[in-house]
């Protein structure tokens, strides 16, 4: 696997630490019509966006984060000022123990940056080239792009595509090449901002396993941006969430279940195909019927106030029941309760 190369640059345990952060953002404002446009010549109108507001978290050395929140709450404002491409308008960024403006080239050997939406990779040439590329520019020692672009391209199977030009890659092809060309430098840290989007099953799977391989095996930090939650929730073992430009949550998936009730779904599969009544749901701890067709019902359940044992025990006493499912409320639906919630 991709092995770090010694370092003294950060202090152990911590990779990154935002303190008291600000972003404040000024768009100028203009309108179409002719008065509109003159007025702006003699006073010009602008609109104060503040995307981050006194945000502070740490990541350990280590960890898995996932960072989530609505569009606008300032996810990407987040992931550039770790970058060094933005810069706090008040407060400190520290990134392996250094400023991500003041030390950037250090903190850009250290660190791997993946878009989903973009490419670093060479349009018109094949694969290998940009490759090549990266390794003159970014001094990378012989010895450790050898080994880093055997291990890449055997484990994101890219072997078949390293002659091939990056405009004939399908996206999941892409989005592998983009990700072992961010890894060809060995970083320990790694900010992936939307990496699964708009991948196929099979492409997306191949993602989630290798980065999960790199995070447990290489001890690389990574932290995660996405608005698919299932896949935020295989990955990460914390979650950051972010709201109006603030830190909302940060802890365990369960820990946020637990914000809303820990809610329970279970699906119960009739003999017949009555449909089970909000009454009949009603008999099961007070639960809400979510759907039901042909003879298969689901129903969702606090277990804070109806115990699984009690649950269970109803369930089995209702007649025409042939079989139940229960399981974890999906957690796209938990956040998205939370997100109604914090508008």
């Amino acid at each position: 696997m991709l092995k770090k190369e010694s370092t003294d640059t950060h202090p152990a345990g911590i990779a990154v630490n935002v303190s008291g952060v600000t972003k404040i953002f000024t768009q100028w404002q203009r309108e179409n019509d002719v008065k509109g446009l003159i007025r702006n010549l003699f006073k010009p109108e602008k609109k104060i966006i503040s995307a981050l507001d006194n945000v502070s978290f740490a990541v350990n050395r280590g960890e898995f984060i996932a960072y989530a929140g609505p569009n606008g709450a300032g996810k990407s404002t987040t992931m550039k000022l770790l970058a060094g491409m933005l810069q706090p308008t008040k407060g400190s960024v520290s990134v392996l123990g250094m400023s991500p403006d003041k030390d950037r080239i250090k903190v850009m050997r250290k660190l791997g940056v993946l878009f989903g939406n973009r490419t670093e990779l060479w349009w018109d040439h094949p694969v290998l080239q940009s490759f090549e590329w990266k390794k003159v520019v970014w001094d990378i020692p012989d010895n450790v792009y050898k080994r880093n672009l055997e291990t890449v391209a055997e484990l994101l199977d890219i072997e078949g595509l390293l002659k091939t030009f990056a405009r004939e890659l399908s996206l999941g092809q892409r989005m592998r090449a983009d990700l072992a060309m961010m890894l060809l430098h060995s970083p320990e840290l790694i900010l992936l901002d939307e990496p699964t989007l708009g991948l196929d099953v099979v492409a997306k799977r191949q993602m989630i396993e290798f980065l999960k391989k790199i995070n447990r095996e290489n001890d690389v930090t990574i932290i995660v941006t996405s608005h698919d939650m299932d896949d935020l929730e295989e990955m990460a073992e914390r979650i950051l969430m972010i709201s109006s430009g603030k830190i909302a949550y940060d802890g365990s998936f369960d820990g946020l279940r637990n914000i809303t009730g820990s809610l329970t779904r279970f699906k119960v599969t009739t003999e017949g195909a009555a449909l089970l009544s909000l009454e009949e749901g009603s008999r099961f701890g007070g639960a809400k019927l979510i759907s039901g067709v042909s003879g298969t019902y689901e129903y969702e359940v606090d277990v804070t106030k109806t115990p699984i044992k009690l649950l269970l025990k109803q369930l089995s006493e209702a007649d025409g029941i042939k079989d139940v499912e229960i399981s974890k409320t999906p957690i796209e639906q938990v956040i998205a309760g939370l997100y109604a919630a914090w508008k």
